[in-house]
């Protein structure tokens, strides 16, 4: 059972956030790649790990489109060995980082084929060069060169010993759930919190890795949740409304909807899609967040007291979540009643879920 605490690519402040979290006992810190709204996060992670002892790090997430599979591989295993094996690299298929190049998220196929050459590179194997990914038009053929000699199949030649970097996907549809049931060493599951909708989504994991020839029992899950702790429904959910409405667009991202949902829920769904302003993306007072409903905010995510928030989250842990990336108001929340609920619940919530 591990509880990973989110913030932004911020270098200035990723080692004093790293601290703050390992001490307030948190097992990890996610930060997000999104390079036109953030800095970059494998120096964030870097100073993070430095900064920590026993604090996992993690990409949260990257994407397949703007760094080379060699190129993510080599900055994950550079933080995999400053931190002594506490890396983790998060990945999907992309959303505001190509959104901000005038991009949709990668295509299908190009994912699940990005996902097979770079779990080679951190298992350190060859990759034949035909399946990098580059195409002639960027760069031709080396043998133009007229080299003496060059290598004959791409691999991280530093990779060294140690544990592997694991890989964890993101995943909210059914096809995106059958490639990280295919590829990754952990399904992250972001379909929120209602265990109808996870439940859906452990088993079309199940069945993908079973169709695949890849034992069900051996897959391992996470998810994404938005979590409040507070006492007072209404301000909770006020503080929850802007990362409610950003993870729950992934569940309608291309209009139609993943996962089960009621009638109230499927058009709360199709009015995030209808509304939703990348320009104000997880920002508070952007117009998707009009949207959410109070009934929708109670189901899709967890507002409210210690007890009730251990409740729900325990419900998830019987359906074999054993991570949770917590999304919603940190401990450096801008405000003192975000600030407040996160403190209660690493301080409320967490101790009754690990005694």
């Amino acid at each position: 059972m591990e509880f990973w605490t989110a913030t932004v690519a911020a270098p200035t402040r990723s080692a004093e956030f790293a601290r703050q979290a390992e001490a307030r006992g948190w097992d990890g810190m996610n930060v997000v790649d999104s390079q036109n709204l953030s800095g970059d996060p494998y120096v964030c992670l870097a100073l993070g790990a430095t900064a920590t002892e026993k604090l996992r790090v993690a990409t949260s997430v990257t994407n397949p489109v703007t760094r080379h599979p060699a190129t993510t591989a080599s900055s994950a295993l550079s933080v995999q060995r400053v931190s002594r094996g506490r890396m983790v690299l998060g990945i999907g298929r992309g959303d505001s980082a190509l959104a901000h190049l005038g991009r949709a998220p990668a295509r299908l196929g190009w994912f699940e084929d990005y996902l097979v050459v770079l779990q080679k590179y951190l298992r350190g194997e060859e990759v034949a060069f035909e399946d990098t990914g580059i195409l002639d038009e960027a760069a031709p053929l080396a043998e133009k060169l007229g080299l003496a000699h060059g290598p004959a199949a791409s691999s991280i030649r530093w990779i060294g010993d140690g544990p592997k970097v694991p890989v964890e996907v993101a995943a909210t549809g059914p096809k995106v759930i059958g490639i990280a049931a295919r590829q990754a060493d952990r399904v992250m599951l972001a379909v929120g919190a209602d265990p109808k909708r996870v439940a859906w989504g452990i088993e079309t994991a199940r069945q993908a890795a079973a169709e695949a020839g890849r034992d069900p029992e051996s897959l391992k899950f996470g998810a994404y949740v938005n979590v409040v702790c507070c006492d007072d429904p209404r301000v909770g959910r006020e503080l929850g409304r802007a990362s409610t409405g950003l993870f729950a667009r992934f569940s309608v991202m291309y209009g139609e909807i993943s996962g089960p949902a009621d009638e109230q829920q499927t058009e709360v769904f199709r009015n995030i899609h209808d509304r939703y302003d990348m320009t104000a993306h997880g920002q508070e007072g952007g117009q998707q967040t009009t949207a959410l409903t109070d009934e929708f905010i109670d189901g899709y995510a967890i507002v409210g007291s210690p007890e009730h928030c251990a409740a729900r989250l325990e419900a998830l842990l019987d359906l074999g979540i054993e991570k949770f990336a917590v999304a919603g108001p940190n401990f450096l929340a801008p405000s003192a009643p975000g600030r407040e609920a996160a403190g209660r619940f690493t301080e409320d919530v967490l101790p009754r879920l690990r005694s």
